[in-house]
């Protein structure tokens, strides 16, 4: 339309448009760099932010919170003026384009006069002028458009990166495209020639571990800081699978279960309980269809939780807020023993699960358990006392067996045992 009423016009018209969209080139090749940089100044502002809060108690007790506040303020700063300097860019847009479009829009309306284009007996009027520039108007708009939706990718990037590499990240633990089914279970759990290495680690946590947990036995794992006591448990439920060797439930590979139907079977209790938002009734009987409120109660009552239950206004009704906040360290272990015991499995893990509460709770909980409880219980402890009456001690150090035995026979064959005895009990306490 523009080329049918001049040449000259079109030019112009044409210089206008590439005009504008090196401009909006320009604006593109500066702010993009700036906001994949504002992206990774807000990922380091949560990171910070989380971690004192998370850490709030530690930056407290070392009174560090100026330093801390500094930090965040540091960085919330550094992150204001990014976000203040990329604002300002984008305000200037609207301006200098709708100058743009205006300035266009009279040196139209010259080119047309002053060539005679629209005068008085002319087939063109000033409404055709109009209307070649509110065309090109939507043209630029739509750029500009581009634009604005082109500076988002990189938030967006960055975030769809993230959701991604969940997505794609490579199942380890897989279930068997023909698996055995679980029945008759006993609870015989039999590590056999098992040797761990965590993914990109250079040395084996474990090492050629074979042993045997049978049913109606308590079977316990001691050893100092790093001795593999955890992540050799943790292959029980197949959070891990071993590197070499196998995991056996009653002689059968544990691999060999759908992990749907093998999980039943097992009662799990981590080093640190773990509760949520609901009662306390729920709690206890979290996995379960429905809750039966006999089991809730003698799980509690095993678990040591009756007494500080039935004090509370509501007793088992007593709301549970998100983690458990509400409620004491030493009461949130003996709720989350209680949940295994709901569960009524067949193998009972407690992963130093008894290390919050008092030396008379756990004598009182590991009698019940002994009393109530026909199953496999595997314990791993840092307190000799929560062991010492244990079938079968397994002593580890630095990934290997440095002794199984009772009590009495580690204190006479196994010197790992032996010092780790001596450095908790009296001598008094030894001789018994």
């Amino acid at each position: 339309m523009a080329y049918a009423l001049s040449p000259n016009l079109t030019v112009f018209l044409a210089i206008s448009v590439v005009v504008i969209l090196i401009f909006l080139t320009i604006l593109l090749v500066i702010v993009m760099p700036k906001f994949k940089f504002i992206q990774r100044l807000i990922d380091k502002l949560n990171l910070v932010t989380r971690e004192n809060l998370s850490g709030l108690r530690v930056v407290r007790a070392y009174n560090t919170q100026i330093v801390q506040a500094n930090k965040t303020k540091a960085v919330a700063e550094e992150t204001m003026h990014r976000n203040v300097f990329v604002q300002r860019i984008f305000n200037s847009i609207w301006p200098v384009l709708g100058l743009i479009m205006q300035l266009t829009t009279a040196m139209l309306y010259y080119v047309a006069v002053s060539q005679g284009i629209i005068s008085v007996g002319s087939a063109f009027e000033p409404g055709d002028i109009s209307a070649i520039v509110q065309y090109a108007s939507q043209a630029l708009m739509n750029f500009m458009f581009i634009t604005m939706i082109l500076t988002m990718i990189p938030r967006a990037a960055v975030s769809a990166r993230r959701i991604m590499d969940v997505i794609d990240a490579d199942i380890i633990i897989e279930d068997p495209k023909n698996p055995l089914p679980v029945e008759n279970v006993v609870g015989r759990i039999e590590f056999d020639n098992v040797t761990f290495k965590y993914p990109d680690a250079d040395e084996a946590v474990l090492s050629n571990i074979s042993l045997v947990a049978n049913p109606g036995e308590v079977t316990a794992f001691i050893g100092s800081t790093g001795s593999g006591k955890s992540t050799l448990i943790n292959l029980i439920p197949r959070f891990y699978d071993p590197t070499e060797g196998r995991v056996l439930l009653d002689g059968v590979d544990i691999r060999e279960f759908r992990q749907d139907d093998y999980l039943k079977y097992i009662g799990y209790v981590p080093q640190k309980g773990n509760l949520f938002k609901g009662t306390i009734a729920s709690n206890i009987a979290f996995g379960q269809e429905t809750i039966d409120m006999d089991i809730v109660k003698k799980s509690a009552e095993i678990a040591q939780a009756t007494n500080f239950i039935e004090e509370l206004d509501k007793a088992y009704d007593a709301p549970i807020t998100q983690g458990g906040t509400n409620v004491s360290g030493g009461q949130r272990q003996r709720l989350s023993i209680a949940r295994a015991l709901a569960k009524e499995p067949k193998i009972y893990i407690f992963d130093d699960s008894f290390s919050a509460l008092d030396y008379q709770t756990d004598l009182k909980l590991r009698t019940a358990l002994r009393q109530h409880v026909d199953a496999t219980i595997i314990l791993v402890a840092q307190r000799i006392n929560s062991i010492k009456n244990a079938d079968k001690i397994v002593v580890l150090d630095k990934g290997l067996i440095a002794g199984i035995g009772t009590h009495e026979e580690l204190m006479k064959t196994s010197q790992v045992y032996k010092e780790i005895a001596e450095s908790q009990l009296s001598q008094e306490e030894l001789l018994r």
